[in-house]
Formats: C-alpha cells, structure tokens, sequence
C-alpha cells in the first residue's frame, strides 16, 4: 500500500534534515512553496509539518514560519549528579560547579542564568512537601538555567523563609552559586543529608515552550524534589523542567 501523500513529504524534508541539507536553524519553505513544490493540497502539507513538529525536527513561530530544531546533546540524570555539590560544600575545590554544569559538561563561564526572587505563603502542596501550616513565608526562587546563552532548564524552588530571610542566601544577586542549594544551606550549618525526586513527564505549557524554544509539541521531563536535613524538608522545587529530547535518566539499582 502506498504511503499517504502527508507522509512522503514528511519524509521528503526529514531525509534533507538529516542529511544536512537543511541544518539546524535553517527557515523551511513556506506553506504556500511547498504546496507548489508537491503538487499537494495544503491540508496535506500542514499535516506533514504537524508531523515533523511532533517528532520535534522542526518548530513553527507565528508570524515567522517553521525552522529545523537544534539537535542538543542528551543530558543524562544520574543518582549521584548531587555530590558534584557535596564537594561544593565540603571540600570547597578550585572549579566552581554545580551539578547543572556537571550534567551540562560545562565550564561555570559557560553557566548563565535568569532569576527572579519572591516572598510567598506556602499553599497547600509546598506545605506538605515542607511540613509546614499552609500560609507559612517561604523564599521562591524562579531560575532559567543557561548554558553558552541557550535556555536548557526552568526551576522554581522554595526555601523556608525564617530560615534565609535576611542572609546572603536570599540576594538574588549572589546567584549562580557554586554548588547550588546545598552549598547555600552550609552556609546556614543546615546539612543537607537526603534529596527526594519525583519525576514525571506532560506537554509543556505556552510559556515553559515559548522560554526554552521547544514548541508545544515536546514534552518535558518535570521532577519535583524535596532537599532534607536531618529529616527535615528544608527545600522544595516545584518543579524542575527539562526538554524530553534533551534528558536522559541513568539510574543503577544494586541488588
């Protein structure tokens, strides 16, 4: 059986996107070219671009028209991405880092970031992960985690407000942190002992696809974590989120 004519010409423009011909970043011919170029109908050529879309080769902005994605290299989560941050805090090395850079495989000159601080009460999922009353002050931090400039990870983390309130953890211009949160809570003689995730994955909402340039066809790994000291929550993000094609998890399980 032959193939539906949407799918030849989805075909057509991913062998030119993987061959080179088009590379990343470059514009692809326009809605009404490319009914002329195949002779097809334009509901046609817009569900061959639906489909690359979902495939995430390529993305489409309004009023500017569809272009080949960048393929980024994959980003591996490992179990013990947070000890680069231990170091951080316990043997204070030369190389500044944080296990963003380590995932990245960047230099910290290479490590950029968005910020915006607030203070908020807690509602009624930040006072269970933090087991405090709901309406508790806490210190939300809203991140986008840079790397060379590019958007690669949206965090939004909160942090107990009567425990940083007035300390160099709470200046938004401190931030980056060499070894991120758990450096940070040192500073505070709050050890972080424990670190919690819970991972899931959806479509992205219009802003978190607009900031790190993905479309709404990529999903995106989100993971809530809770940081403990002690047994103590002492911070949560809600959430942390990840491009689905740029994420990798890499877990070992001893038995």
């Amino acid at each position: 059986m032959a193939q539906p004519r949407y799918q030849q010409i989805a075909d057509d423009i991913r062998r030119r996107i993987e061959a080179g011909v088009l590379p990343a970043g470059a514009p692809l011919a326009s809605e009404t070219e490319m009914v002329a170029e195949y002779g097809a109908a334009r509901e046609t050529v817009r569900k061959a671009m639906a489909t690359l879309r979902a495939e995430g080769l390529i993305s489409t902005a309004k009023a500017r028209g569809s272009f080949v994605r960048p393929r980024w290299p994959v980003r591996r989560l490992g179990m013990d991405r947070y000890r680069v941050e231990t170091r951080q805090r316990d043997e204070q090395p030369a190389e500044k880092a944080t296990s963003f850079t380590k995932d990245q495989g960047i230099d910290w000159s290479a490590y950029t970031m968005d910020k915006d601080f607030a203070e908020v009460p807690a509602d009624e999922q930040l006072a269970e992960l933090l087991q405090v009353p709901a309406g508790e002050m806490l210190l939300r931090r809203h991140f986008v985690f840079r790397s060379h400039g590019v958007p690669q990870q949206i965090s939004t983390s909160y942090l107990l407000l009567d425990m940083v309130g007035g300390t160099p953890v709470a200046d938004p211009a401190n931030e980056p942190w060499p070894g991120g949160s758990i450096a940070q809570l040192a500073t505070l003689d709050v050890v972080v002992d424990q670190v919690r995730e819970q991972v899931r994955t959806r479509m992205p909402t219009p802003e978190e696809a607009r900031v790190l340039g993905i479309g709404d066809s990529v999903p995106v790994l989100t993971i809530t974590r809770t940081m403990l000291a002690d047994g103590r929550p002492v911070e949560a993000a809600v959430d942390i989120v990840l491009p689905g094609d740029r994420v990798e998890l890499d877990y070992t399980i001893d038995m």
